[in-house]
């Protein structure tokens, strides 16, 4: 069994890749838009949103994370869960835990705990948590 994340940005699905692939090296697998869809859409989108992502997947590291722009409505929610991303030591721990700070919101800066060297808590500018933690 193997679990993996499918997260909806609400109409801002191609950006979040696209920091994705900046920020953590993230590869794309497979883009689909609603307009290439070869059965009509299940649920009703706002008008315009034809070129928006009815389903993609991208690989960061050795795991595959799955998304959507869902329903366009503009209202993206992200609670009740992180993505915790382990790295091999702490300067790769502040590397990737600057760039998915900027412009989004430290929850937990970056600090030595009894779990790991390096461990901190950020929201990205999408509204995903992200659990940053240094394995040496």
């Amino acid at each position: 069994m193997h679990i993996e994340p499918y997260l909806f940005f609400d109409g801002r699905c191609e950006e979040a890749i696209e920091f994705y692939r900046s920020a953590l090296g993230a590869e794309i697998c497979m883009l689909m838009r609603y307009k290439e869809s070869p059965e009509p859409p299940q649920c009703q989108l706002p008008p315009g949103n034809e070129d928006k992502v009815m389903h993609a997947s991208f690989r960061i590291g050795d795991s595959t994370v799955m998304a959507s722009d869902g329903r366009c409505l503009g209202q993206p929610s992200f609670q009740g869960f992180s993505l915790a991303l382990r790295v091999a030591d702490v300067a790769e721990a502040e590397r990737l835990f600057t760039l998915l700070a900027d412009g989004g919101q430290v929850q937990m800066p970056l600090g030595k705990t009894f779990f790991s060297q390096s461990f901190g808590m950020v929201a990205d500018r999408f509204g995903v948590s992200w659990m940053i933690v240094a394995s040496a």
